[in-house]
C-alpha cells in the first residue's frame, strides 16, 4: 500500500507498523504464564497452547489496529503525536483499509478461537466474545474506555486476568488459587506500559478530549501508579508461593534491577518523546518478568 505523500513505502511495512510489534508482548506473557501454571498443576497441552497464544496476538494486534484507526478518527492522533508514527495518522493506509484489516485480524482471532471453543467449551467462547469486543471498544464505539479513563481497567483484566486465568482454565477446565495469584502480577506488569503511554500523552490527550486515567490523576500520581505497579509485581510473588508453587518462582526476582532502572527514571520525571524508550522497555521488562516467572512455575 502506497499514498501519494509518501510512495515508497513497501505495504508489508505498513502493516508491521500498525500491528506495533514492541506491544505483542502483552498478548504472549499471560498466555505464557497461566499455562505454565496449569504445567506445575500437572496438566499441559501444546496445541491448545499454541493456539491460545495465537489467538492473544491476533487479538492485541486487532486491537492495536482499532486504536489506530479510532484514534485517528477521534483526533487523537494528530500532527503533534508524541509517540511512534501511526499508519492512518500518517496517511500510509486510508480508515477503511485499517478498519478491514481490523476486521480482518478479529475475524482469524475467531477461527483460531473455535478449536479453543471446542478444547474449552463455553466459558473460552464468552472470554474470546468478550476480548474481541473490549478490543473494539477500548477506543471505538459509542463510548470508548480509554477516552473515559476505563484503558487501565480493561488492560488488567483482559491482558492480565482473563488472557492468564483463561488459559488456565483451557488446560485444566478449573480455576485455582495459583491461577488466580500468577494472573495478577502479569496483569500489573501488561498494566505498566499503557501508564507510561497514557503518562506521555496527558497533554495532547487532554487537548482532545481523551480522558484517560492519566489525564484525570495528573502526571504525579500516574508516576506513582507505574512505580506501584512495576515494583509491586515482585511483592506477589510470595503470594505466588503460598498458592502452591516452589522458591522457582523466585527467579523473577532476577529482573528487579531492571525494574528499579524503569521506575526510577519515570519517577524523576521523564517525560514526553523522552518517555518512549521507556515505554518499549516497559514492555521488555514485562515480557522478561512473566518469562522468568513461567520458567519458575515449570521448573
Amino acid at each position: 500500500m502506497t499514498t501519494a505523500s509518501q510512495p515508497g513505502v513497501r505495504s508489508w511495512r505498513v502493516w508491521l507498523l500498525a500491528a506495533r510489534p514492541a506491544t505483542l508482548t502483552a498478548g504472549v506473557v499471560p498466555v505464557l504464564v497461566g499455562t505454565a501454571a496449569a504445567s506445575h498443576d500437572g496438566h499441559g497441552k501444546a496445541l491448545p497452547f499454541l493456539a491460545a497464544l495465537a489467538a492473544a496476538v491476533l487479538i492485541q494486534i486487532g486491537t492495536n489496529l482499532a486504536n489506530d484507526v479510532f484514534d485517528f478518527e477521534r483526533g487523537a492522533d494528530s500532527e503533534d503525536r508524541l509517540g511512534p508514527p501511526r499508519a492512518t495518522q500518517s496517511g500510509l493506509a486510508t480508515p477503511r483499509q485499517m478498519r478491514i484489516a481490523m476486521a480482518a485480524v478479529f475475524a482469524a482471532a475467531a477461527l483460531v478461537g473455535l478449536y479453543l471453543v471446542f478444547v474449552g467449551g463455553w466459558p473460552i467462547l464468552i472470554i474470546g466474545v468478550l476480548s474481541i469486543l473490549a478490543g473494539i471498544a477500548y477506543t471505538g464505539g459509542p463510548w470508548p474506555l480509554g477516552y473515559h479513563g476505563l484503558g487501565d481497567v480493561f488492560v488488567f483484566v483482559f491482558f492480565g486476568l482473563v488472557a492468564a486465568i483463561g488459559s488456565y482454565y483451557l488446560q485444566t477446565e478449573e480455576v485455582t488459587w495459583l491461577a488466580v495469584t500468577t494472573a495478577l502480577p502479569a496483569g500489573m506488569t501488561v498494566t505498566a506500559i499503557l501508564v507510561v503511554n497514557n503518562l506521555r500523552d496527558i497533554e495532547t490527550d487532554r487537548r482532545v478530549g481523551k480522558r484517560t486515567l492519566a489525564v484525570r490523576i495528573g502526571p504525579l500520581l500516574t508516576r506513582a501508579q507505574y512505580v506501584v505497579l512495576v515494583l509491586g509485581a515482585f511483592a506477589l510473588l510470595s503470594a505466588v508461593q503460598l498458592a502452591g508453587a516452589n522458591w522457582w518462582v523466585a527467579l523473577p526476582w532476577l529482573a528487579a534491577p531492571f525494574a528499579l532502572y524503569l521506575a526510577t527514571a519515570v519517577w524523576r520525571g521523564a517525560e514526553g518523546r523522552a518517555l518512549n524508550p521507556l515505554l518499549q522497555r516497559t514492555a521488555q521488562f514485562h515480557l522478561a518478568f512473566g518469562s522468568l516467572l513461567a520458567l519458575g512455575l515449570v521448573l
